[in-house]
């Protein structure tokens, strides 16, 4: 599957990213960041997960396939990780700072790119054969799935969000 985007359209929406949680985060308490329902991880952890999987997962995998030859990538399952992740670093404009920072690194990554080097491939065990570019494109799905998952959890869309911000008050 190639990308129906190009480079910077994929950049710019990656850039998106970090605002649209600042802005759907930024009023919760935090009684709403770590209430969720029996089986489903409450904003906080969500925020965390998008953190940690920019480094340890997005980026280095982007990473990888410049530096290698179709490297192969592991399955990274994110049960273990929230259960043995790191808490030190929890707190909402931490974990908006810190995200904020990995995805400027992937960016600086991404922008740097010559138009060639996004074809650059490596092989995931589900997806098959995967470029630079069709990677960047399911890391927009995987914010896209999170974005929407945060505002379920907090009752409020990110359009919500914004007309409310807009409305004199």
């Amino acid at each position: 599957m190639e990308s129906a985007l190009t480079p910077e359209e994929i950049i710019a929406q990656l850039a998106a990213t970090p605002t649209a949680l600042a802005m759907l985060v930024a009023d919760a308490t935090d009684a709403r960041l770590d209430s969720a329902a029996e089986g489903e991880w409450p904003v906080r952890v969500v925020l965390a997960h998008l953190r940690d999987e920019e480094s340890i997962v997005g980026r280095l995998r982007i990473e990888r396939m410049l530096a290698e030859i179709v490297p192969e990538f592991a399955l990274f399952d994110p049960e273990p990780w929230e259960r043995g992740r790191s808490r030190e670093r929890d707190r909402k404009e931490i974990l908006l700072a810190d995200f904020a920072l990995q995805r400027q690194a992937t960016l600086g990554l991404l922008r740097s790119l010559r138009p060639a080097e996004w074809a650059r491939t490596g092989h995931h065990p589900k997806q098959g054969t995967v470029t630079i570019a069709t990677w960047a494109t399911y890391w927009l799905n995987h914010d896209a799935n999170h974005l929407g998952q945060v505002e379920r959890l907090l009752g409020e869309t990110l359009s919500e969000v914004r007309a409310r911000r807009a409305r004199p008050g």
